[in-house]
């Protein structure tokens, strides 16, 4: 998948997902789900040239080294007989559900210890993940938004309300990122180390007629659009408001 089309993905999960969670304000539905789509790009932090190990220089650089290094090491002491004989570097280790839980319970706990410091930080690196994939405008949005959460709520209280929920969020996204690229013809081994047929690392992919081509018509066409309508209606209050505003005028005509 592009990284826009994981960004939007990650969003629209992370709407869905806030009120589910008890994340009950606006402020806290769209910093949940800003967490989420930022994090559904991080799992290609394991490809060198992938934007998200570029977006901080030789930090996020030195992270890509270490993830890198560390999937192809356990690739190479837990493939299977059938699994493939590259390197597994990429789209292996970062690539997995156990990764994302992983991940996600160390954010739990790091917001927990850390407060609403933490929480903000891991937020605003989402931000910046999910902007350098969607385009700068996000982080206009971004700061008129963090303007518009001073004046009308108490942004400490409502982030620390949030240390609670965001390493779902975190888990959340890497998941949704896994998911979408099983779709994909490379497939994802999301469930290793479930052994299947052989492979430790069994590329999940759905039947050939259901996958598509990164960057290709069917995503940039089909998938792109409905989710870009999808992460307009899922904001808190979009649906009835819309509903309200053509309904109105109906309603007013018939009196």
């Amino acid at each position: 998948m592009m990284g826009s089309t994981h960004a939007l993905t990650g969003w629209c999960a992370g709407l869905a997902l806030a009120p589910a969670i008890g994340a009950g304000s606006v402020h806290q539905a769209l910093a949940f789900a800003a967490t989420t789509a930022g994090f559904a790009l991080l799992p290609d932090l394991d490809h060198p040239h992938a934007r998200a190990s570029k977006l901080l220089g030789p930090i996020t650089g030195l992270v890509c080294w270490l993830l890198r290094h560390t999937s192809a090491a356990l690739y190479k002491v837990t493939k299977g007989p059938r699994d493939e004989r590259g390197r597994g570097s990429h789209r292996h280790l970062s690539h997995t559900l156990l990764f994302a839980i992983g991940l996600g319970v160390a954010t739990t706990y790091g917001t927990r210890a850390g407060g609403w410091y933490v929480v903000a930080g891991v937020v605003l690196f989402a931000l910046l993940l999910a902007a350098d994939a969607l385009g700068d405008w996000l982080l206009l949005v971004a700061g008129g938004g963090v303007v518009w959460w001073a004046l009308t709520a108490s942004a400490a209280a409502e982030l620390s309300q949030l240390t609670g929920w965001l390493g779902i969020a975190v888990a959340a996204g890497c998941f949704v990122h896994c998911l979408g690229d099983a779709l994909t013809e490379s497939g994802c081994p999301f469930l290793f180390p479930v052994p299947i047929a052989g492979e430790t690392w069994y590329e999940l992919r759905p039947p050939s007629f259901l996958r598509f081509r990164t960057g290709k018509g069917v995503e940039k066409f089909l998938v792109v659009p409905v989710f870009t309508v999808l992460a307009v209606l899922l904001v808190p209050g979009a649906w009835p408001g819309l509903v309200g505003l053509f309904a109105e005028p109906a309603v007013t005509a018939g009196g």
